[in-house]
């Protein structure tokens, strides 16, 4: 798509081309079911009646949009704007997959470094009262991790009333 932006439009300014094109990207964004002919149709349709009632955002267009280049232009830029949301789309389910594979990912990360690190002062407070609570003998916590994986056992075994806690661990 950016290589026949480079293409089209050369006898407009540098803002009047970027503006054109950024409003043909959004008319294809917001009409994929419309053919390429159609949103090209619908685009000169709606650009003619807003220049006749001189409310166009595209005044530049008024000499040139019957123009045989113009058309041309447009509907090449159009099409590749088709192509390119198209492929988004089927690169979609592709995108979600390593998205959640990133997301299993930080946290597999995030428990690793925790298995390294001492635990925490409130950690340690938390799984003392809730072992004299439920007069359990305490066990040695050598990280965070363990004792976050402590405290939630007893607290699922003990307490299944309790179903948001917060991580006591970070």
């Amino acid at each position: 798509m950016y290589d026949v932006k480079k293409q089209v439009y050369l006898y407009l300014t540098k803002n009047q081309k970027s503006a054109l094109c950024n409003f043909l990207r959004a008319l294809v964004k917001k009409s994929p079911d419309l053919s390429a002919g159609d949103l090209l149709k619908k685009f000169i349709e709606d650009e003619t009646y807003y220049l006749e009632i001189n409310a166009s955002r595209f005044e530049f267009l008024s000499d040139i949009i019957n123009n045989k280049d113009f058309l041309n232009d447009t509907e090449l830029y159009i099409n590749e704007c088709r192509k390119y949301y198209d492929y988004k789309k089927k690169q979609e389910p592709l995108l979600k997959a390593q998205k959640e594979f990133e997301k299993k990912k930080r946290i597999f990360l995030r428990e690793v470094r925790m298995s390294k690190e001492a635990p925490t002062s409130k950690q340690l407070y938390y799984y003392e009262k809730l072992c004299r609570k439920y007069n359990i003998e305490k066990k040695d916590l050598a990280s965070k991790l363990e004792a976050r994986d402590e405290i939630d056992k007893i607290i699922s075994e003990h307490d299944p009333s309790i179903i948001n806690l917060p991580e006591a661990s970070d």
